[in-house]
């Protein structure tokens, strides 16, 4: 939980500032939770690699993260502004999993 935890922070904060210096500016706080939904996916895909987790669980639990960036992201700025944050937290969801499937025991934690 706490590698997870600091994936989420690194990723984060990697992300915002790659986006901040390098790419063009939405504004602060939209690129912080761009960011965030960044950072998010990829501490949620390391902390839901694992074999126990099942498949159904996983998939569910990505998409109420979704729905929670969706709600939160319609809440602080809005819906259009929003939905990037899903299609970033998606990408970086699934990449994980398929750089996963390419190593002999489908995980990325050891």
């Amino acid at each position: 939980m706490k590698r997870a935890l600091l994936y989420t922070i690194a990723g984060t904060l990697i992300s915002f500032l790659i986006n901040h210096f390098l790419l063009e500016s939405g504004g602060l706080w939209l690129e912080l939770f761009y960011s965030f939904a960044f950072g998010l996916a990829w501490g949620m895909a390391f902390y839901l690699d694992n074999p126990v987790i099942s498949l159904l669980k996983k998939l569910g639990i990505s998409f109420g993260a979704m729905i929670f960036l969706v709600l939160i992201g319609a809440f602080i700025f809005d819906l259009e502004k929003a939905l990037p944050s899903v299609f970033k937290f998606s990408i970086v969801f699934v990449g994980y999993y398929l750089l996963a499937s390419f190593r002999n025991n489908k995980s990325l934690r050891d």
